[in-house]
């Protein structure tokens, strides 16, 4: 009875290991923004930030230039707030609060801070 237990539980960690879905793994995101050009580009669900953060800058140079890397996320979300005379980004475990954290910092630098991109992660 025992080797029939042990044989069963070698199997259900075997057949988890071998279609990936006994672990998820980690996810990574980025925001890119060009505050001179309104351009912007994002990237979720990378394997590594690394990867996140050169697709999100590879997206936002199809749009203008001046573009840089103004928020990333590991397993979360980010967003962008600009306005009138400034911009603000930041990240957070949901897109509410992301998009919350966002304005909050564009609003500290200028008036009519509006939404301009947002991301989250699938994880």
């Amino acid at each position: 009875m025992a080797n029939r237990l042990k044989s069963l539980l070698l199997l259900i960690f075997f057949s988890l290991s071998a279609t990936g879905t006994g672990f998820a793994a980690d996810k990574y995101g980025a925001i890119a923004y060009s505050p001179s050009s309104g351009a912007w580009g994002y990237w979720y669900d990378a394997n590594s930030q690394g990867a996140a953060n050169s697709n999100a800058m590879a997206a936002c140079r199809k749009h203008g230039r001046g573009c840089k890397v103004v928020t990333h996320f590991h397993n979360a979300c980010g967003a962008v707030y600009a306005g009138s005379n400034g911009w603000g980004a930041d990240w957070g475990n949901s897109r509410n609060q992301a998009e919350r954290k966002a304005a909050r910092r564009c609003s500290q630098y200028t008036s009519g801070c509006r939404l301009v991109a947002w991301s989250c992660t699938s994880r």
